[in-house]
């Protein structure tokens, strides 16, 4: 935990003396200056020349090596029966190395395989391995997915034991709620929700609640479209085309999100909404909530900056230690 402290602080900083590190994680500068020591003798952190004084022995700076590892995140799509991943190496502290796209005429799991064996040869220490996926997580195991040759596998534990490396999965949407709450930049924890409505495929959700991802306890949170909407799921999908059709379902999903988290946003996103739109499915919420529990809502068709920024994130944040001092009500 110390260790985490002292890195997360130095990334923070961008450079750091022992003093300063100490101050701000409130440790001791002894423990600090052994856990720089440490982290200098594996290459983690770089120690840098001291700067000229006046008087006195000047203070040794020290700076995070952010090229002492790399991470691979991958984003698996399917948008208009077109089939892609998007691929992102960054650094330790996020910053991209490269990125590249590749449209496929399918995606299985030998794909993914033979594409990350690629990515992790060609890439100096890689750390971890993130993946988003259009369908439900359950520890690792992919359940219902918009890509059907993924369904039912396993692919957490495979690539986890085939590459000795952290492996962070996700639901696509977890991430891209994660990702637009992170660029918000709220001073305070909020509840936030992202909502998507693809063309030719169910609609999905993703919520933020109280600064946290809410999931559920078999990772199902957010499959809007087995809201009871009254229809079957075929005539729901043949609804969602209608202009008509998409305006009652999108409201009677919205206003399903508002009433049971109370969001302080929705964002819409996907291939169906446009922004002719947005004032009928407003209206159309105010029909059964009260104007002053109402949230913002805005249309965002391309979310792909937002799906990758939360990948990111949550794939890094695998690599350290993790703790939450939760404040007792």
């Amino acid at each position: 935990m110390n260790v985490e402290l002292v890195k997360n602080t130095l990334k923070a900083q961008g450079i750091g003396t022992k003093a300063s590190i100490a101050s701000l994680t409130k440790l001791s500068v002894a423990t600090c200056g052994t856990i720089l020591n440490e982290l200098v003798a594996s290459g983690e952190v770089i120690e840098l020349e001291p700067e000229e004084s006046s008087g006195g022995r000047p203070a040794k700076p020290y700076k995070y090596n952010a090229d002492f590892g790399s991470v691979v995140c991958l984003l698996v799509k399917t948008e208009g029966g077109i089939h892609s991943i998007h691929c992102r190496i960054v650094d330790l502290v996020g910053d991209v190395i490269r990125e590249e796209s590749k449209v496929l005429s399918h995606i299985d799991v030998d794909v993914l395989d033979e594409l990350i064996e690629k990515l992790v040869s060609e890439n100096r220490n890689v750390q971890a391995i993130g993946i988003g996926i259009p369908g439900v997580v359950h520890r690792g195991v992919i359940g219902v997915c918009d890509v059907p040759d993924l369904a039912g596998k396993p692919l957490g534990a495979y690539f986890e034991d085939k590459y000795e490396l952290s492996v962070t999965i996700e639901n696509d949407m977890n991430m891209t709620v994660y990702g637009f709450y992170l660029l918000q930049n709220f001073e305070e924890e909020k509840t936030f929700a992202i909502v998507t409505f693809p063309k030719n495929h169910f609609p999905g959700a993703g919520f933020i609640v109280d600064g946290r991802i809410l999931s559920g306890n078999t990772k199902f949170g957010g499959e809007v479209s087995f809201l009871p909407f009254g229809v079957s799921r075929e005539e729901q999908l043949q609804q969602l085309d209608t202009d008509e059709g998409f305006v009652r379902l999108a409201v009677h999903t919205l206003t399903s999100i508002i009433a049971i988290i109370n969001p302080v946003t929705i964002a819409i996103t996907g291939e169906l909404p446009h922004e002719s739109q947005l004032n009928n499915l407003y209206e159309g919420c105010l029909k059964d909530i009260p104007q002053k529990h109402m949230p913002e809502l805005f249309i965002q068709r391309d979310t792909q900056q937002e799906y990758m920024k939360g990948l990111v994130t949550a794939t890094l944040e695998s690599l350290t230690y993790r703790l939450q001092l939760i404040e007792k009500r």
